[in-house]
């Protein structure tokens, strides 16, 4: 591990930071000597941020335009110094693959693999220069198996981690070492969010899939956070520090007993029986 001292003066990015993972990580991080820049897209979050003592910086991920002002405004922070970034920002798009538009995939894709990949591209060349860079993805474990009713999500997650499986190879010899953290259930505002955007792009009328919509929208809408072994945001903050600090960190990190469970299973059970079990824990969501 790095000592503190040696850390204080390294910067790190982190996406999302207005709620979940990503606010307790920028949060978090400062505590153990990081210099933190957050992003947020709304101005009231931004504020929040600004209060708590941080760099904050605005970030549509779904605008190109917003990323490249976010990338130029992230290397003028750090006068091109940085050591990590951590691309956390992402939502839930929710429907069944037959009732997603083309619009609601490609909304999905904008945020989820297209903006953070202008993101990456833009700061790859200050993390290069810097003193070991860190680059790290933070997935979810519907990034390795599928779920009923999540096929847009699931499929801007599987590509992130090919596009990371990918990148993590090209970058083998270089100072930048690329690391995926897979979550399992976190409790954020991850379900509000996506059940703003099941409204916004699903005619869940009309749909053959309507009664089970209306299950659904009751579980996104609940508060209590029903869904078993769902874990504290702080629970992603030790592995994301060991990504940041060890010699040689590890390329992916599981996090919650759930994602470690599915990720055997993906490994071990013939796909028949792999799908009985996914379409069983997609209908009690």
């Amino acid at each position: 591990m790095t000592s503190q001292t040696d850390q204080s003066e390294r910067w790190v990015v982190v996406t999302g930071a207005s709620s979940g993972i990503g606010r307790q990580l920028a949060l978090a991080l400062p505590r153990h000597g990081y210099r933190v820049i957050a992003t947020a897209r709304r101005p009231d979050d931004l504020a929040e941020l600004r209060r708590a003592g941080l760099q904050a910086i605005a970030l549509e991920l779904a605008a190109p335009v917003s990323v490249g002002e976010a990338a130029a405004n992230v290397l003028a922070l750090c006068d091109g110094d940085l050591y990590a970034l951590i691309n956390n920002a992402a939502y839930g798009q929710p429907a069944a693959v037959e009732d997603l538009s083309r619009a609601a995939l490609e909304a999905q894709f904008a945020t989820n693999l297209f903006g953070t990949h202008q993101l990456t591209q833009a700061l790859l060349p200050a993390l290069r220069q810097g003193r070991g860079g860190r680059l790290i993805q933070i997935s979810s474990i519907l990034g390795r198996v599928a779920f009923p009713l999540q096929g847009a999500y699931n499929a801007s997650k599987f590509a992130l981690e090919g596009l990371t499986d990918s990148l993590r190879l090209e970058l083998r010899g270089s100072s930048v070492q690329v690391s995926l953290i897979t979550p399992g259930p976190i409790r954020s505002a991850f379900r509000a969010n996506a059940l703003a955007a099941f409204d916004a792009r699903v005619d869940s009328q009309t749909s053959p899939y309507a009664p089970l919509y209306r299950r659904v929208r009751g579980y996104y809408a609940a508060s209590d956070h029903p869904t078993p072994f769902t874990a504290d945001p702080a629970a992603v903050v030790r592995p994301v520090l060991h990504a940041l600090q060890a010699r040689r960190a590890r390329p992916r990190y599981y996090v919650t007993l759930p994602a470690y469970v599915l990720a055997l299973c993906r490994r071990l059970l013939p796909t028949r029986w792999l799908d009985a079990l996914l379409y069983q824990l997609g209908r009690q969501r």
